[in-house]
């Protein structure tokens, strides 16, 4: 009879080790879809500043961004721009 006790007990210590394993992954998984969804929210998101910010730059904001570039890199730029063309 103590020894039926004791088996109840091992097994119902199991099982409860199975159910937490069992929450543990459907909880995981629920994380992992939301992660998936914010980060995906979060590219788009910045996709669409980036294009806003491309769409409201002025050429004078560009002039001053090109006066206040060194001679460096400057040439960089042109170099990046050649190759650019190049393709």
């Amino acid at each position: 009879m103590a020894q039926d006790h004791i088996t109840k007990g091992i097994r119902k210590i199991l099982l409860a080790g199975i159910g937490a394993a069992a929450i543990t992954a459907e909880k995981s998984e629920e994380l992992l879809d939301k992660l998936a969804a914010k980060g995906e929210q979060a590219v788009e998101q910045g996709r669409a500043a980036n294009e806003e910010l491309k769409h409201n730059a002025k050429p004078k904001d560009i002039d001053a961004f090109l006066d206040s570039m060194t001679p460096e890199q400057m040439e960089e730029l042109k170099e990046k721009i050649l190759q650019r063309e190049a393709v």
